[in-house]
């Protein structure tokens, strides 16, 4: 299955690219499943990802828990926390 990922802000800046198609490996279920494989692709990746309990994500524009399914799912964004003011 390809899923378009989306990365932004210090997630964008350490992967290096802002957006990516990947062919997700079977076994890869949930989101949180999806940021373990993505550590494990490379440096950039693990340094991006080294904290997953912090990293927001959405699946199809809409906010996401760690053990939300993939599912069908189109694309999904990686984002740190936000603080507003």
């Amino acid at each position: 299955m390809s899923i378009t990922l989306r990365y932004f802000a210090w997630v964008r800046e350490r992967i290096g690219k802002p957006d990516e198609v990947v062919d997700v490996p079977p076994g890869i279920g949930t989101v949180g499943e999806l940021m373990t494989w993505l550590a494990s692709r490379g440096e950039e990746y693990a340094h991006a990802f080294e904290n997953p309990k912090i990293i927001r994500a959405a699946i199809d524009r809409t906010h996401v828990k760690a053990h939300t399914p993939i599912g069908t799912a189109r694309e999904i964004a990686f984002f740190p926390p936000m603080t507003g003011g």
